[in-house]
């Protein structure tokens, strides 16, 4: 008698109701994984849950929420646990992002991007992981950013949210070595989605940005998703951004911040 596959395993991604985490979801369905998705937007997220049901025939379950909320993580797992869903593989996609000088941005709008990009995917590991490494099986892949690299003048705050998921994810895998479980950073550089067009609108400089350095969120997402299964730690998708990563690890820090401000001016 065949074997029978195995089930894929159920993944949950935040902040699925665009973008890379829109790709990511739809990445994941055509692969056969049973799907929960969570973002603010409920309209959206059931949309797309429509569109992924009836494309590739997956399990969709959709959790509206706000990730900025300090509670929101805790809300999510618990109600999870009561239908009785088990998260095999958890995304954190789910982050903002805000471009201007650190002293012209409101106080909130900083304390906005630490609770996003720090705080609750810090919170939704803290949630997820331990049933997962009980288990023995697992998997987290969070999106971090090319500017987790280096000191970025105009997206300070940004940059260092990402630095710390960077360097969270590197310690997780070593952590849960020979767990079963696995821990994979995704670094994209830019990439065409709202963000980017939010991030035009508000500094139209930002439009002249070469084509050869705008990412598709389709490729980021299907780099994202073999990391993800392969259990690779960082991930950086673009033979460009590589290049710009691995010079980046190995130039002096002082040089690495006048670069940075001198093209933060030229885009500011």
């Amino acid at each position: 008698m065949a074997k029978r596959a195995r089930p894929r395993e159920t993944a949950l991604i935040t902040g699925a109701s665009s973008g890379i985490g829109e790709s990511l979801a739809r990445r994941f369905a055509q692969e056969g994984h049973p799907l929960v998705l969570a973002a603010r937007n409920q309209a959206r997220l059931e949309a797309l849950a429509v569109r992924l049901k009836d494309e590739f025939g997956v399990a969709v379950h959709v959790e509206a929420c706000d990730l900025a909320q300090r509670d929101a993580p805790g809300a999510l797992a618990a109600a999870l646990r009561r239908r009785h869903i088990a998260i095999e593989v958890l995304v954190n996609n789910a982050g903002v992002l805000q471009q201007g000088e650190f002293t012209k941005m409101l106080p909130e709008r900083h304390q906005e991007l630490i609770d996003v990009n720090v705080s609750a995917l810090t919170g939704m590991l803290a949630h997820f992981l331990p049933p997962m490494r009980e288990r023995r099986r697992g998997r987290v892949l969070n999106v971090a950013s090319i500017a987790s690299f280096q000191p970025v003048p105009l997206l300070a705050t940004y940059a260092a949210t990402k630095a710390y998921v960077l360097s969270l994810t590197e310690s997780l895998a070593d952590e849960l070595k020979d767990s079963g479980v696995t821990a994979s950073a995704l670094c994209p550089g830019i990439t065409a989605t709202r963000m980017l067009t939010d991030a035009v609108q508000a500094n139209v400089r930002l439009a002249r940005l070469p084509d050869f350095l705008v990412g598709s969120a389709d490729e980021v997402a299907a780099e994202g998703y073999r990391a993800c299964m392969e259990g690779v730690v960082i991930a950086v998708p673009g033979a460009v951004n590589r290049a710009v990563t691995l010079a980046s690890r190995a130039t002096p820090k002082w040089l690495l911040r006048r670069i940075a401000g001198s093209l933060a001016r030229r885009t500011g």
